[in-house]
C-alpha cells in the first residue's frame, strides 16, 4: 500500500490540494468505518502525501456527521507521522480577526455524540492530552504561514496576522452558538470557536501522529458589539479570500517537514498509555488495534 508521511485533512473550502502530483485516489476501509471520502496520495516538493476531505468533496457531512474514527485510522494505515488540520474558525478575542491564521495550542471539547476513542471493548488506553497539539510540528508551520506571508508583500497580506497560541473551543454544532454561549467560551479564555477539530486530535493522539491545527478565521462569531453575527455565506466567503493562501502555507510546510522530520512526544504516546498489553487482548481486539499496535 502506498505510504506518506504528511496526512492533510481539509475543511470547509479545502476539498483538493493544488500542489499534489502524481494524484492517486485510495477508496479505503476500516474497522471503524469508511473515511470520509476518498484519500488522495501524491508528493509535494517530493513528500510523499496523502489528503483526505473532512465533510467530503462537495460538503456533504455535518461536523458531527464526519467519521473521525475512520479518518484518522486511514491516515494510520498509510504511514502518516505528521498530521496537519486546515479548519475555520471563528473568533472570540478582539484581536482575531478574520483572515488571521491562528494555530491554538489547547482545546476545550464540548461535543457531545461523537465518538472520542479506538480503544474500548477488549482494550483500554488512556493517552495524555495535556499538550494536545504538537508543538514542534506548529513551530514549523508557523515558519510556513511567515514565509507566504512575506512572499505575497502585498497590503492584503500585510495586515493578516499570525496568532502562534490559543484555546480552541470545539462545539457540536451544526448550528451556530446563541449570544449567551459566545460569551461563556469567551469567559472560559477560548480564543476560537470551531466544529470539527474534536476528537481528531485525542485520535491523532491515540494513533501517535503529531497534530497540528491551521485555523483560518472567518467571522467573529455573534459576540462582538460591533461585527455582524456569523453566517454559513459569511464564514465561506472569508474562507475562500483565504484558500490560495492556506494551499501554499500547507505546501511549504510538508516541505519543511520532509527536510526536517521532528521527532514529536505523540510519536511515542501509546508507550505509557497502554494499560491492556497486546499479549492479553483477544485476537478480534488485535486485529481491530492492528494499525495503532504496530
Amino acid at each position: 500500500m502506498t505510504q506518506a508521511l504528511v496526512g492533510v485533512i481539509g475543511g470547509s473550502g479545502l476539498y483538493q490540494m493544488d500542489a499534489l502530483q502524481d494524484a492517486q485516489e485510495h477508496l479505503m476501509s476500516t474497522p471503524f468505518g469508511a473515511p470520509s471520502d476518498v484519500l488522495v496520495t501524491g508528493r509535494v516538493h517530493g513528500v510523499p502525501v496523502v489528503f483526505v476531505a473532512r465533510h467530503a468533496r462537495g460538503h456533504r457531512l455535518l461536523p458531527s456527521e464526519v467519521p473521525y474514527r475512520a479518518n484518522i485510522y486511514a491516515l494510520k494505515q498509510l504511514g502518516v507521522r505528521y498530521v496537519l488540520s486546515v479548519s475555520a474558525v471563528g473568533s472570540l478575542r478582539e484581536d482575531f480577526k478574520p483572515l488571521d491564521m491562528v494555530l491554538p495550542d489547547q482545546f476545550i471539547d464540548l461535543t457531545k455524540h461523537r465518538e472520542s476513542t479506538f480503544f474500548g471493548e477488549g482494550a483500554v488506553a488512556h493517552v495524555s492530552m495535556a499538550q494536545p497539539v504538537c508543538q514542534l510540528t506548529a513551530e514549523v508551520l508557523a515558519r510556513a504561514v511567515r514565509k507566504v506571508l512575506a512572499t505575497e508583500g502585498t497590503p492584503a497580506s500585510d495586515s493578516i496576522s499570525l496568532h502562534q497560541r490559543g484555546t480552541y473551543v470545539c462545539i457540536e454544532g451544526p448550528q451556530f452558538s446563541s449570544q449567551a454561549e459566545s460569551h461563556w467560551y469567551r469567559s472560559m479564555g477560548a480564543g476560537v470557536i470551531g466544529m470539527t477539530n474534536m476528537p481528531e486530535a485525542k485520535l491523532a493522539r491515540e494513533a501517535q501522529m503529531a497534530y497540528t491545527t491551521l485555523a483560518m478565521v472567518t467571522d467573529f462569531d455573534c459576540w462582538h458589539p460591533r461585527e455582524a453575527h456569523v453566517t454559513a455565506n459569511m464564514a465561506l466567503a472569508n474562507l475562500l479570500q483565504n484558500a490560495d493562501r492556506a494551499q501554499a502555507v500547507i505546501a511549504e510546510t510538508i516541505r519543511l517537514l520532509g527536510s526536517e522530520r521532528p521527532v514529536s512526544e505523540a510519536h511515542s504516546a501509546l508507550q505509557n498509555a497502554l494499560v491492556t498489553q497486546p499479549d492479553a487482548m483477544a485476537p478480534e481486539v488485535r486485529e481491530r488495534l492492528a494499525a495503532l499496535l504496530a
